[in-house]
């Protein structure tokens, strides 16, 4: 029976779910291989769990802003097709667990209705614009970002030069100088910057590139200290189209921009993307400011309340509430342990929100949550209705806030369990530590294996999941790492490794981290500056006898959480790449790039056309030159490859040579002249592909070919 979708849900968004659901219809009939499945849906944020036939669905939320009616409506679909539980992650999404796939659609569709997308949630796409939550109240700043973020977001959704990408590519606007938005650790970093000219401010950013956590982090180098924001996102474009051509894509673990600047260089790379200006869609773009403008409320008369715990009530205020730029107005940070909020929480604290905030409530990279324009007179009653909601813990962003990964309670990755392990360091920060309620520059954070969705690499102190042999028995443990985050001046840190731990002993190594700076700090000494001066290996000197497994108990073989002897099961990511091809299936994926062209020229998307023609040629060529087992890794690899392979064959002599042909994509201006014929250039080509293919099968007894693709992405 055919999915009904509403009146609400837009056009756009009935093609992306329609498309869904008949691609999982022809999954389940055996008419696609599952790796090709698992990309396709992995760009609509359907990612496969730890446990076989469920998914979890990630929503995408652009700088973490979701209204109360998005937030009932995603409390609903939970209820209804997952768990009843919202998971806040750390790129300012909320994810859902154990859906069934053949539900996906019918859930993608509802959200939809209040303008909830999936649509590149996951997968090699331009991932969830993060940002500063505090963006446009923040009185440190220089201007809102928020729009920004906002028109970055719905400027490549759905863009043809991000929709099958190498790897995947994340971006975060800070509001200030002191980087809340950590973007010295993304692809892509917007930090905003005013410049005086001819007497007149011009607004601008300052623009990081290349950096990244993981197996190997790496920092973010500057490649401007200002950039008028009219050129923002024509640089964006520009950077991304680069990154496509010329990014890994055989070794997805050298595939993120990170390595591709290493290889390259920051100043190889800025002249490749100043070579790409000509060919995109706009050579300026001007932001409407007004796009996201929060409304302020309307002052409530709210039910008088008497506050019973009037210290409890001061360690909130003090760490969790503070003045907005707007005078009058506070906004009011939540601790949410674990990230994780019931359906019936998120309603009732929906309808709190319409009672004393803006109709505006932001997701934190810390797993939080932030409501603006609290009124002084309502701080009581608001947080008396979050404690009996069980959201007013004392501590947002200290070191009692620990952020965590799911860890191996749902991800195939996970090593160990993280959630379990969290709710534990948080007993004993609470039970020792109070002192620490106050303290915002010890960042604890966990994540269930070295790819750092927790973020462990950019915390003061971090852990991650790993193991420990002892003679035939496997211990969980965890790696301790030391120095990551951001200073109080915002200098990012990337964190050391330093020991390897049972798991069981992390309390004990934490209280060990925590008491040796309480004893030994210099006044006014930066936790990092601190560790950076007593050096590496005093820490590993420190924890080393934790470390010894001579005399561990029959508790440290099991993980916390656990009733049963640890046994890693870390399963293949759900990012890694397509395992077998069939020659013909990529040639078809050449002629539905082409049919996309097609429908850029019909709609005058003309630089969009071009995108897709370009994306149809590589993807051709890739056809041909795996058929003959000639690898390559990028997609200038595979151009350059069928020019040397092919050149010579009588169906590909072409005037200039295939790459000059190919590489007109960025020598051109994106007129419909332009389009049309570069589509005309594409379609051709791809016919004498197909007349190429059918001599090479009939040569072969009419046997299509498998092959490994894992060196190609393109």
């Amino acid at each position: 029976m055919a999915l009904e979708l509403s009146d609400k849900v837009s056009p756009e968004a009935k093609k992306d779910i329609i498309e869904l659901e008949n691609r999982i219809n022809k999954f389940n009939a055996g008419g696609i291989e599952e790796d090709k499945f698992k990309l396709f849906r992995l760009t609509r944020g359907v990612y496969g769990q730890r446990q076989p036939g469920v998914q979890m669905i990630r929503i995408k939320l652009p700088y973490g802003k979701v209204t109360t009616k998005q937030l009932i409506k995603i409390a609903d679909t939970s209820d209804k097709y997952a768990t009843g539980n919202l998971h806040l992650t750390t790129r300012q999404d909320i994810q859902l667990h154990y859906v069934k796939l053949a539900e996906s659609p019918a859930l993608w569709s509802e959200l939809e209705e209040e303008g909830v997308t999936l649509r590149e949630a996951c997968g090699n796409t331009v991932r969830n614009v993060t940002a500063s939550p505090d963006a446009g109240i923040n009185s440190s700043e220089l201007f809102d970002i928020t729009p920004y973020a906002h028109a970055l977001t719905h400027y490549f959704l759905r863009n043809p030069v991000c929709q099958d990408m190498g790897r995947k590519f994340k971006i975060a606007f800070a509001a200030d100088d002191k980087d809340s938005a950590m973007t010295y650790f993304h692809d892509l970093g917007f930090i905003p910057k005013i410049k005086e000219v001819d007497g007149q401010a011009i607004k601008g950013f300052k623009v990081v590139i290349g950096g990244g956590l993981g197996a190997q982090a790496i920092p973010a180098q500057t490649a401007y200290q200002f950039l008028d924001t009219t050129q923002f996102i024509p640089f964006t474009e520009a950077l991304i189209r680069v990154f496509d051509r010329y990014g890994e894509r055989a070794n997805r673990n050298k595939a993120r921009m990170k390595f591709l600047m290493k290889k390259i260089g920051l100043a190889q790379l800025l002249k490749l993307v100043e070579a790409e200006r000509k060919a995109i869609k706009n050579q300026t773009f001007i932001v409407d400011e007004k796009l996201t403008q929060t409304l302020i409320p309307e002052q409530k008369i709210l039910p008088k309340v008497e506050v019973l715990d009037s210290s409890e009530f001061e360690d909130w205020k003090r760490t969790n509430v503070f003045e907005q730029k707007q005078q009058g107005f506070y906004g009011v940070w939540i601790r949410v342990p674990l990230g994780d909020i019931q359906a019936q929480t998120a309603r009732s604290l929906a309808e709190l929100v319409r009672q004393c905030a803006a109709d505006d409530i932001r997701v934190t990279v810390n797993q939080g949550l932030l409501l603006r324009f609290v009124r002084a007179g309502a701080l009581p009653f608001l947080y008396q209705s979050l404690k009996e909601l069980k959201l007013a813990k004392p501590g947002f962003n200290s070191t009692h806030d620990i952020t965590a990964c799911p860890g191996s309670d749902t991800c195939n990755l996970a090593v160990t369990n993280s959630t379990a392990l969290t709710t534990k360091l948080e007993e004993m920060l609470h039970a020792d530590f109070k002192q620490l309620l106050d303290e915002s520059h010890i960042k604890v954070k966990i994540s269930g294996c070295m790819n750092a969705c927790g973020q462990h690499m950019a915390a003061n102190v971090g852990f991650h999941g790993s193991s420990i042999k002892n003679g035939a028995l496997i211990i969980p443990a965890m790696q301790v790492v030391i120095g990551g985050g951001v200073s109080p001046t915002g200098e990012g840190f990337i964190a050391e490794k330093v020991i390897k731990i049972p798991t069981k002993r992390i309390p004990r190594a934490l209280a060990t981290i925590l008491n040796a700076y309480e004893e030994q700090y210099e006044k006014g000494e930066y936790f990092n500056n601190f560790y950076q001066r007593l050096g590496k290996m005093h820490f590993y000197h420190l924890l080393k006898p934790l470390a010894n497994v001579s005399s561990l108990e029959q508790s440290d073989y099991m993980d916390w959480g656990k009733t049963e002897s640890f046994v890693p099961e870390i399963g293949v990511g759900e990012c890694a790449s397509v395992m077998l091809d069939v020659i013909g299936t990529i040639i078809e994926e050449s002629q539905e790039r082409l049919d996309w062209a097609k429908d850029g020229l019909d709609d005058n998307a003309y630089a969009d056309s071009i995108y897709n023609s370009y994306s149809s040629l590589v993807i051709g060529a890739k056809a041909l030159l795996l058929s003959e087992d000639v690898k390559c890794n990028t997609q200038i690899g595979i151009i350059e490859s069928f020019e040397e392979h092919f050149g010579n064959y009588s169906l590909f002599v072409l005037n200039n040579g295939f790459k000059a042909l190919v590489l007109e994509i960025n020598k051109q201006v994106p007129t419909f002249e332009f389009a049309t014929s570069y589509f005309n250039d594409a379609q051709s080509f791809l016919e004498r592909v197909r007349i190429f293919r059918d001599l090479q099968l009939k040569e072969k007894g009419g046997l299509d070919k498998q092959v490994i693709t894992d060196f190609y992405k393109a």
